[in-house]
């Protein structure tokens, strides 16, 4: 074979193996482009909180859109309000704490959770020392302001129990968490379990009168997105979609945090103070664990030895779980047995 052969050979490879790179480069790269399919519309039930920080970094970052969905939010005034809107057919998601998932499966309500958004730390007891409370102990015989039959009420009762105390030992006034601030501060009450921001409002309203302990002792509560089994089952790719754009967020909060909280900041319309002081009650990430199952499975028979439900006996929470669509979207935040 002549020298001239082999060049023409050698180039003639060459350029097939540069034609192979740039067309698997250019089928790579469409393969990440978004579906060019049809925008699918789909309705969130939220409280305006920080708890819902991946869904306004997924919306502000464009992985709604991207992902083609055209997402809309209604607000609600309580997860269970919510969770409410979510079963009357108002909103195709809603978010609410794993509390009210073991209340609605304790009512044998039909939905599924599609995973926590959130984990969170945030619940405290905020006492006011001006009526000779400076310790857990100093509680017995106060005025207690929480919402009945809510996870404010369960934390309490397991905060008292860890104090020495229960909650016959102090005098329980239903305060649903919007006027908690108010209770305090006119007196109709010593003490009133509550989070930020509200706990940030009352101590600038009363200053050094007030002692503050976390109620929660490091227990974790979950911030749920909840959806009825029949959509979920005629809606599986908004959402695989909807999932996957919340994972985008997950990825860029973790890279970007000042950013994300001044995304969350701008939505909520907080002060620039606000989130740096309470971000780290948070753990935003999307889950299915074990650890939430255990916790429902507890919070479930506080309900019932506490007769705030009809039920007689815990179900069992994985029937009200929809794991798939997380696990096919990112298998390793699925960590449930059994």
């Amino acid at each position: 074979m002549t020298v001239l052969k082999k060049r023409c050979i050698i180039i003639s490879v060459a350029a097939i193996l540069v034609i192979a790179i740039v067309l698997s480069s250019f089928v790579y790269i469409n393969s990440q482009k978004p579906s060019t399919g049809s925008t699918q519309s789909i309705t969130l039930g939220v409280i305006p909180l920080e708890l819902n920080s991946l869904i306004y970094v997924a919306d502000n970052q464009n992985y709604f859109a991207a992902n083609g969905l055209n997402v809309t939010f209604k607000s609600y005034d309580s997860g269970f309000a919510a969770m409410q809107g979510m079963l009357a057919g108002q909103v195709n998601i809603a978010f609410s704490a794993e509390f009210v998932v073991a209340e609605e499966a304790l009512a044998n309500m039909s939905f599924w959770t599609l995973g926590s958004i959130a984990k969170y730390n945030f619940y405290n007891i905020v006492a006011r020392t001006d009526q000779g409370i400076s310790s857990p102990q100093d509680l017995a015989s106060k005025k207690v302001g929480v919402a009945f039959g809510s996870i404010a009420e369960f934390y309490l009762g397991s905060f008292l129990e860890l104090s020495g105390l229960n909650q016959s030992s102090v005098t329980l006034v239903n305060v649903p968490n919007s006027q908690t601030e108010n209770a305090l501060e006119n007196g109709t009450v010593d003490a009133v379990v509550t989070y930020p921001p509200v706990i940030n409002q009352i101590e600038s309203s009363l200053g050094n009168d007030t002692v503050v302990w976390s109620a929660q002792a490091n227990q974790l509560g979950y911030w749920d997105a909840v959806c009825t089994p029949s959509w979920a089952q005629q809606n599986h790719n908004i959402i695989v979609h909807f999932l996957k754009s919340l994972i985008e967020a997950q990825n860029y909060l973790m890279s970007n945090q000042n950013q994300a909280m001044n995304i969350v900041t701008k939505t909520l319309n907080y002060s620039s103070t606000y989130l740096p002081s309470v971000w780290s009650d948070y753990q935003f990430s999307v889950s299915l664990d074990q650890a939430q199952v255990l916790a429902m499975q507890e919070e479930a028979q506080w309900l019932i030895a506490n007769k705030l439900t009809d039920a007689t006996s815990v179900p069992s929470f994985t029937n009200y779980i929809y794991a798939s669509d997380l696990e096919s979207v990112n298998p390793g935040s699925v960590n449930l047995f059994g």
